[in-house]
């Protein structure tokens, strides 16, 4: 999926917005996510720690948490943010989760606050993946 600039920016700003509100007193280490849902909608989420590591929710699951309640079925791109200058991307739990609503040309891209940083495919990232489309009937 192609995405202009203004998306672009918009989702960037989006996930780094999500950031601001990590819960992260652990790692100290501030994620946010933005989803683009298939009715053009952004969602965001930020991760969340627990004391009880690692039973926290990921910036990913959260966005997808936020999609899903305001009624969003699909994910056509998620653009994640760290604070830099390591380039992030999500983690495995979260490449299965975002399986469960996109395909493998899922759009997924990584940022920090100096700009996006790396864009991948969900099938580059998660290969061979399992989805809802192997149980189906």
């Amino acid at each position: 999926m192609n995405l202009d600039d203004a998306l672009l920016a918009d989702l960037l700003a989006a996930s780094l917005d999500a950031r601001a509100y990590s819960h992260s007193p652990y790692s100290g280490y501030a994620v946010g996510a933005a989803v683009l849902d298939e009715q053009g909608r952004i969602h965001k989420g930020a991760n969340i720690e627990n004391a009880a590591y690692p039973q926290g929710w990921c910036a990913e699951a959260s966005a997808l948490t936020a999609m899903v309640m305001a009624g969003g079925k699909q994910a056509r791109a998620v653009l994640v943010t760290g604070p830099g200058p390591e380039v992030i991307t999500p983690c495995g739990g979260c490449r299965q989760k975002l399986r469960e609503f996109a395909g493998p040309e899922l759009l997924i891209l990584a940022g920090d606050p100096s700009g996006l940083r790396g864009r991948w495919t969900l099938s580059e990232l998660l290969p061979h993946s399992f989805g809802p489309d192997h149980l189906k009937p």
